[in-house]
């Protein structure tokens, strides 16, 4: 499925970067396999799938919903969810389902690329409930019609949205023919089983950890309406036998700005720090989850209620949740976590200002250093933890958009010292032949990924605007403004904390 969605996408984001991902499901909605793709989508896709078995208890050959509400099991407005039926012969409803989520460049709201500076929901683009956009093989040709007429790249939307019908089409003949091959019920017993092997060796993995509560809090350092804020996310991580919960009581409330995350992504944080720390071989399924319980308080920044703005919670604040999280388990495996990862994203979304040609809209993110390990040092230049995205080709990039990349560099020494040194961030800079609308939803601009054991911390990223004329500006790490033709944007990515006390030189 995915390679399908990867072959026959339009967008470079989807293309290129393979900002999306696939899995299939039993008839419960549990999840069965996923791709590797995005982690933070582990949660979030099964929260997709049992708001849409909710919502509909009639299936057809042929059906497809699509959704993308964050408060009915989507992540942010950008993510684009399909599900779908697959029948067995002549079973008389679905005996599985199969699902993709890709991250499409826009969907309306208030700035090119959907990732706005957003205090509601309503900012950041079209909302989409659960409706069916196929049924029985016909489309929705006036849903359809609405969804184009309110993004600002329709051709390239209705590109994307046929690439993943392609790729459920694709998914639904492969599960057809093992179900031809082996008979429906040979295969709903192992996809049973595998769930059940999951569950035990997570069960058997967690059991091996000590028991007791440990405590843990990271910061999302934040410019709202100008004023420097501060935003906590506390957990309390309980291991006991074979099972573990995180409480994230004493974070803070959701605010007026797009860093809130709904309860989805805090999931899917928590999933990912387990499946870290487990062994390589245990496939990712509804079982891998079962000894897992994620609690937080209703309208808390990782709790978010309905109208807050989400546009950054599913990128940027799933990757704090993440350092929040392995830095309270690493008081009970100090060996196996390492130091603190770029832990941002480094959203940059763009698009014309007064569009003179064909319109776009464009986004990417920015890979940075990882944090250092008891074993080895940090990898330089990847993306790290809650995002397993490519970088977007300089020439696929130049070529799509009025954009050059004037410099792609290792930013060296950015990884935090130690005996085992982190990995050093990137250094991108555009530039902009036309005037642009440009949105960066960053994070660590005000605060370093934070060494281990003796490691430093690694550096803090940095924005900074380069007008024609070769002067300097520092940017916030959140910032949306209009760059005019010959000026140049560089980012710099945090890098990785470092791990253990450096030796002498």
């Amino acid at each position: 499925m995915g390679t399908t969605l990867q072959r026959t996408a339009f967008s470079p984001n989807i293309k290129e970067r393979l900002d999306f991902s696939c899995a299939v499901f039993d008839a419960k909605g549990r999840m069965v396999a996923q791709a590797a793709h995005i982690p933070v989508h582990l949660g979030a896709m099964p929260a997709s799938v049992r708001h849409v078995l909710d919502r509909f208890e009639e299936w057809k050959p042929g059906d497809i919903v699509l959704l993308n509400d964050p408060y009915a099991g989507g992540t942010h407005l950008p993510d684009l969810t399909m599900v779908s039926p697959v029948y067995a012969g002549d079973s008389g409803g679905p005996v599985f389902f199969v699902a993709s989520r890709a991250h499409h460049a826009d969907v309306g709201g208030m700035s090119p690329g959907s990732l706005p500076l957003s205090t509601e929901i309503f900012q950041e683009g079209l909302i989409i409930p659960p409706v069916r956009l196929v049924s029985g093989g016909s489309m929705n040709e006036e849903l359809l019609e609405v969804l184009l007429s309110n993004v600002r790249t329709p051709i390239e939307r209705k590109g994307d949205l046929a690439a993943q019908r392609s790729a459920h089409t694709v998914g639904a003949n492969r599960l057809k023919k093992l179900m031809d091959e082996f008979g429906f019920e040979e295969i709903e017993a192992y996809a049973s089983h595998l769930q059940n092997y999951s569950e035990a060796r997570t069960r058997s993995t967690i059991k091996k950890w000590p028991d007791g509560t440990y405590e843990f809090e990271d910061a999302i350092c934040l410019r709202v309406n100008g004023i420097p804020t501060t935003e906590v996310i506390r957990v309390a991580s309980t291991i006991r036998d074979d099972t573990i919960s995180f409480n994230f009581a004493g974070s803070a409330a959701s605010g007026p700005h797009p860093f809130n995350a709904v309860q989805a992504i805090t999931e899917s944080a928590c999933y990912y720090v387990i499946r870290c720390l487990s062994a390589d071989d245990i496939p990712v399924n509804d079982g891998c989850f079962r000894p897992i319980e994620v609690t937080a308080p209703e309208g808390s920044i990782v709790n978010a209620c309905h109208p807050a703005a989400v546009a950054a919670g599913n990128v940027e604040t799933s990757q704090r949740i993440v350092d929040a999280v392995l830095g309270s388990l690493a008081k009970a495996l100090p060996t196996r976590v390492p130091a603190a990862s770029q832990g941002t994203m480094n959203n940059v979304t763009m698009g014309p200002v007064s569009p003179s040609g064909e319109p776009f809209a464009y986004y990417e993110t920015i890979g940075g250093g990882m944090g250092a390990s008891a074993d080895a040092d940090g990898l330089s230049g990847v993306h790290v933890h809650m995002t397993n995205t490519m970088n977007t080709p300089i020439e696929a990039l130049e070529n799509a958009y009025p954009l050059r990349v004037r410099r792609y560099a290792i930013r060296r020494g950015s990884g935090g010292s130690g005996a085992n040194r982190g990995g050093d961030g990137v250094v991108r800079e555009y530039e902009f032949l036309d005037e642009t609308r440009v949105t960066v939803l960053s994070t660590r601009r005000d605060s370093a990924p934070w060494g281990r054991n003796g490691g430093s911390p690694g550096l803090p990223g940095r924005n900074t605007r380069i007008s024609q004329e070769g002067v300097e500006r520092e940017l916030d790490s959140q910032f949306s403004e209009i760059f005019h033709a010959g000026e140049r944007l560089r980012i710099e990515t945090p890098g990785g904390g470092g791990y253990g006390q450096a030796g002498p030189e």
